[in-house]
């Protein structure tokens, strides 16, 4: 009979799976991008996750979100979420804090246990602190620039941080850490977009995308 992760070794290959199995990784945020990213990984195999992010399931995240339904309303987002994992792995290691990365909790954190950092939040402020922590560690780090007023999946792109143009939040997210002298402490990729709609909101193919961008970029480095 055909278990759960043949077709990914056929895929990648014993050794990437192997190492899948082994590696830790922190992902901040399991919203639109985060929550695609999280099931991709766990999808793949992955085995040891953990997931940070401190809102609630709320109606307008339905368009979008993986981890929102009309039944989980009001839910945490992290608990709602490592549910939906373990029912693809019941035997994955998935670690739900439900806390906002920050200057309060910069101490819960220490990246160096971690294989990899990825980031998928919205606010400049604490997207800025935790990559100027985290490229400080020994994880590599993977981030998602802006999906808002994204519309074209076919836009979307992978680049050096510091070669990213054209998309607002890694502009505020430059001078933000000019301001606060938070700079990267080594180079990182960043999935992003130059998109500019005129239409606002966000929809699922685009941020879906964005999210398993991050989570082959993760799967690609361990080809490496």
């Amino acid at each position: 009979m055909e278990q759960p992760f043949d077709r990914t070794i056929q895929a990648i290959g014993q050794t990437a799976f192997d190492k899948l199995q082994h590696i830790r990784v922190i992902l901040f945020g399991v919203g639109g991008v985060g929550g695609w990213c999280a099931e991709a990984l766990v999808r793949t195999g992955l085995k040891h996750l953990t997931i940070v992010d401190f809102d609630n399931v709320n109606p307008s995240n339905i368009n979008r979100q993986v981890v929102a339904t009309q039944a989980n309303i009001g839910q945490s987002k992290v608990e709602e979420m490592r549910q939906r994992l373990l029912s693809i792995n019941p035997e994955a290691d998935i670690i739900a804090q439900g806390i906002r990365y920050g200057y309060a909790t910069l101490t819960d954190f220490d990246f160096n246990q971690y294989d990899y950092v990825i980031d998928a939040i919205d606010s400049v402020a604490d997207k800025a602190l935790l990559l100027y922590h985290a490229t400080g560690s020994s994880a590599t780090v993977f981030s998602s620039m802006g999906a808002g007023r994204k519309h074209d999946t076919t836009a979307i792109r992978v680049t050096e941080f510091r070669k990213v143009e054209g998309c607002p939040l890694a502009r505020a997210l430059r001078a933000k850490m000019k301001k606060e002298e938070l700079f990267p402490q080594k180079k990182f990729l960043t999935v992003w977009s130059p998109e500019l709609s005129a239409e606002s909101g966000t929809i699922a193919p685009v941020v879906g995308v964005f999210g398993f961008t991050l989570a082959d970029l993760l799967i690609r480095d361990l080809l490496t």
